[in-house]
């Protein structure tokens, strides 16, 4: 049976990430980095594509489960005939080597305990080599290397390429399981000690909580979706990925499976604006720095989206041993949407460093450099069709939402000059650019008749991406055309509730066969319009019904199905957390206010 993609629980080390279910099995982790290949592979496909179970025997699903305090380390309770246990899984911040620690420890009572350990390399493609050294299991094969071993050692022997244990604990016992990776041509790193690590581990995590400025209603569910976006952050450089997966299905048997293990643009000034009102300003100014680093060159090659490093080729290819989460093929690693042209781009860009800048964070020389010359293409470019934020692979549009972003960068230019005129640029040609952007969409992306904005110019399609006008300042909130469009895109793209990003029939736009679930992030923009429309009761009751949809342990997929109730698409999803917090500081905002 495939578990449900809410069944599962994330762990992470700062620099790459592991899916662990209910029954015990880590089902994905890439190694050494989130989008590095994949040892265990079994959430894409089944058990003989890799995956580590540590449970009672005969046990299939736990007891309960949760974070300890406000941390990333996972505790997940057994209640069986013969007593209880415990089993604490984490992944402690590296020195140099990745590890992976599970403690199982007695609560009441003997249990009999089983694991199975499958590694398979590179997409549960290559099945390693394994021996025993100096009292470890070690598995070997090419660039990979993997240690195991546990602390007291317990009786391990292989069975069908996998390596098992079995073992038994009663009440205060620990049972302490190590899973080390480093390259096979190094030596073994150094050993950690498990107890520690879980210790450290709290203690980091208790520390940065600890941070958190908000203080305000739902602030277990804003804190949770921060540690989750930290938990995606790639330390080494400050990069936020959008998921930790790929190739989770928007669609159950469907096609619309896309590797999220990337760092997107659009993301940006969504992300910088949370970590900022959330009180993070060293981790705000490290995604400022990601971003200057992965954007610096020719404007002309500006991506959608980069590496954990900013690295730039992100080729797509289809794995197809692979049969794909629910029999949805195909699995892909890379994204070829990094090829897209997509305008919006620009202005998130130019949004997230001026929203730096006003947040006090110490400006890079370059960066007011870097801007203008991507102001300058976007000056002789923006009149041009594009794949949109949703990267449709269908036919190039106009797409509003492209357009009204361009009118973005060119305001934040504007601001940025008004504000320091000492800078270098031309504030008269900026406004120019704006006016005549604005202008343009005013007249070729609203529908008078209808009372608001489309998707795309000459379209009749609506588009939550609409609801985004009012939020970055392109018309106040309580011009009758915004809140013609919130009123439209409500009625219109509504699915039980919950929103959709567009027509769940627009398959010559997106170019692709089947539908998909509620976008999440596009409800959390519609609880947003709400609130600055005039009507924040309908923007609460909207959030509560949001935040109700986290699994047990707070996470949040991209998209959900109302009909079968669970979540669909990349797990979790950093965009799905930030509207979340956006939302949460929004409303609390009122309260304070009022």
């Amino acid at each position: 049976m495939t578990r449900r993609i809410d069944d599962y629980a994330l762990i992470g080390d700062l620099q790459t990430a592991a899916l662990v279910g209910r029954d015990g099995s880590i089902d994905w982790l890439c190694l050494p980095r989130f989008d590095s290949a994949a040892c265990f592979a079994a959430l894409l496909g089944d058990e003989d594509d890799g995956h580590w179970r540590i449970a009672p025997q005969g046990s299939t699903t736990c007891a309960s489960r949760r974070y300890l305090d406000d941390s990333l380390v996972l505790e997940t309770l057994w209640e069986t005939r013969t007593g209880t246990v415990k089993v604490t899984d984490f992944m402690p911040q590296r020195d140099r080597a990745p590890d992976v620690v599970r403690i199982v420890e007695g609560v009441r009572g003997r249990v009999e305990m089983s694991a199975v350990l499958r590694l398979r390399f590179d997409y549960g493609s290559i099945v390693p080599w394994v021996r025993r050294s100096e009292g470890h299991r070690v598995a070997v094969a090419g660039p990979d290397a993997v240690w195991l071993r546990s602390e007291p050692q317990v009786k391990t022997w292989g069975q069908q390429y996998a390596t098992c244990s079995s073992f038994t604990v009663t009440a205060g016992e620990r049972v302490a399981f190590v899973l080390t990776w480093h390259p096979s041509h190094e030596r073994r790193p150094a050993l950690v000690d498990p107890f520690e690590s879980l210790e450290h581990s709290l203690a980091d995590w208790r520390e940065w909580a600890g941070r958190c400025a908000y203080r305000g209603p739902y602030r277990d569910t804003v804190i949770r979706s921060l540690i989750t976006l930290k938990a995606l952050t790639y330390a080494p450089t400050g990069g936020i990925v959008a998921a930790p997966t790929t190739s989770l299905p928007e669609e159950i048997g469907g096609v619309r499976n896309w590797d999220y293990r990337a760092c997107w643009l659009r993301d940006s000034s969504l992300t910088l604006g949370a970590l900022l009102a959330a009180g993070y300003a060293d981790e705000a100014a490290a995604w400022r720095d990601w971003l200057l680093r992965a954007v610096a060159g020719d404007p002309a090659d500006l991506q959608i989206m980069y590496g954990p490093a900013g690295e730039r080729r992100l080729p797509e290819t289809a794995l197809p041993w692979l049969r794909g989460y629910a029999d949805s093929a195909p699995v892909r690693i890379g994204n070829a949407a990094v090829e897209q042209f997509q305008l919006d781009v620009y202005g998130e860009v130019m949004d997230t460093l001026h929203l730096a800048r006003e947040a006090g964070i110490p400006a890079e020389r370059h960066a007011w450099n870097l801007q203008l010359s991507l102001l300058g293409f976007l000056e002789s470019h923006w009149r041009e069709p594009d794949e949109g934020l949703w990267e449709v692979r269908g036919p190039r549009r106009h797409f509003t939402h492209s357009k009204v972003m361009a009118w973005v960068a060119a305001d934040r230019a504007v601001r940025t000059l008004e504000a320091d005129p000492s800078l270098p640029g031309e504030p008269g040609r900026w406004r120019a650019l704006r006016d005549e952007i604005h202008a343009e969409v005013c007249d070729r992306a609203y529908d008078p008749g209808r009372n608001t904005f489309t998707q795309s110019y000459g379209s009749a399609e609506l588009d939550a991406a609409t609801l985004l006008i009012p939020r970055v300042g392109f018309l106040p909130p309580d011009d009758p055309r915004v809140v013609g469009t919130v009123d439209a895109v409500r009625a219109g793209l509504t699915h039980r509730g919950l929103l959709r990003r567009y027509s769940p029939d627009s398959g010559a736009v997106d170019g692709l066969p089947g539908r998909e679930g509620a976008f999440l992030v596009c409800s959390f923009w519609l609880a947003d319009a709400l609130r600055m429309t005039g009507r924040p009761a309908e923007a609460r009751e909207l959030f509560e019904r949001l935040a109700a949809l986290t699994n047990d342990v707070g996470l949040l997929a991209e998209e959900y199905d109302p009909v079968a109730r669970r979540q669909l698409g990349n797990f979790p999803q950093a965009f799905s957390h930030i509207g979340l917090v956006g939302t949460a500081l929004a409303l609390a905002g009122d309260e304070t206010a009022g």
